[in-house]
């Protein structure tokens, strides 16, 4: 389908594998989504690439994304708007919508995906798949060109949490299962639609999820920012034209944040962080929903919604956190809902394995 991937390669024996294409390819056109790299093709791969390699994964296309993954609905003037197989006409969102569609119709079993403010439990959530942000370094960013570096993280996407787990061990060798008994506090459901917010609390029933009171982050945004235009300053100053229409105003946005702006965020950068460990005390992980409404039209207005459909994805980004996004039924419109499980940093394997029971207890 035009859109779901910039480069699509001859299929080989193996697990199949998209890889968003953000991710450094030996001999194979990596563009990052933009025009500034329409010609560029490394000469050595990601090391997120190779583990999966070696562990069996084929490559089977380079999945298109937001342009520099900096937006969320994967609208990209260059190389084409990636569109939703699970619901035609809405937006497959961003920034890692080509490798969320690229599961959905089954052109991979599992794909590699970039998350900075929730762009690869965003898309999953729009396609009706499942996506997996790891902790914060867990999985090596070797060879991806960078966002905002501190709030950066690569992971595995595939159609159900199982998926994620075994792309996850071919990128994390030392990966280990664990328990899945929990005790799991809910959030946020309140500021979700009606549907959604009922097939979230569904969810939540099914673990015996205890409502709480979770702190969003404030004064935070500019760290985020100030660390975009550190990595596009340069490059911007020579190549402005190239970028598109729908990125440049918030590159500019981006390179004007001051020292004492940045200062500021990082204060409160810390303090959510001592609040929202405070919140969470006498329970492992948190449920709330992946996004507040189901996928947006694919026409839309990518700045106008671009802060209601990170709301909820975005505070795990800064806290570094590993966060799951899996489909929880139907909501408004018949559309998919998404359910997000979160834990504290180094229990990935805890969120999983709650994941895979959820999972498994949505189906029967």
């Amino acid at each position: 389908m035009d859109g779901v991937f910039i480069t699509e390669l001859d299929p080989q024996p193996g697990k199949r594998l998209a890889v968003k294409d953000l991710f450094d390819t030996a001999g194979i056109r990596t563009t990052y989504g933009s025009a500034v790299f329409a010609d560029h093709v490394p000469a050595t791969s990601a090391e997120a690439v190779l583990r999966a390699e070696r562990a069996g994964y084929v490559n089977v296309g380079k999945a298109n994304l937001h342009e520099f993954a900096y937006g969320v609905t994967s609208q990209n003037l260059h190389y084409g708007t990636v569109p939703n197989p699970a619901a035609p006409g809405r937006t497959a969102g961003g920034s890692s919508g080509g490798s969320a569609a690229a599961i959905a119709l089954g052109l991979a079993d599992a794909a590699l995906g970039t998350d900075t403010g929730g762009s690869i439990r965003i898309p999953s959530a729009c396609c009706g798949t499942t996506g997996f942000k790891p902790t914060y370094g867990l999985v090596s960013t070797d060879g991806v060109f960078p966002l905002a570096p501190s709030y950066d993280h690569a992971g595995p996407m595939a159609r159900d949490v199982a998926g994620c787990v075994e792309l996850l061990r071919a990128l994390v060798p030392a990966f280990e299962s664990a328990r899945a008994d929990v005790r799991v506090a809910i959030a946020w459901t309140d500021r979700a639609d009606p549907l959604v917010r009922a097939r979230v609390e569904a969810a939540g029933a099914l673990l015996d999820a205890q409502p709480i009171a979770f702190p969003f982050p404030e004064g935070t945004t500019q760290i985020f920012m100030r660390e975009v235009g550190d990595v596009h300053r340069e490059l911007y100053d020579e190549y402005a034209e190239l970028y598109g229409e729908n990125i440049r105003s918030k590159v500019e946005r981006c390179l004007a944040v001051t020292d004492a702006e940045f200062a500021a965020a990082t204060a409160a950068r810390a303090a959510y962080e001592r609040q929202a460990h405070a919140a969470l005390e006498g329970f492992d992980l948190l449920l709330t929903p992946t996004l507040a409404f189901v996928p947006p039209p694919v026409d839309v207005d990518e700045i106008e919604v671009r802060e209601s459909m990170i709301r909820f994805t975005y505070p795990f980004n800064l806290l570094g956190w590993p966060a799951l996004a899996l489909p929880c039924g139907t909501a408004e419109e018949g559309l998919p809902a998404s359910a997000q499980l979160v834990g504290r940093p180094g229990d990935d394997a805890l969120v999983l394995a709650a994941g895979e029971a959820l999972e498994a207890a949505l189906k029967s």
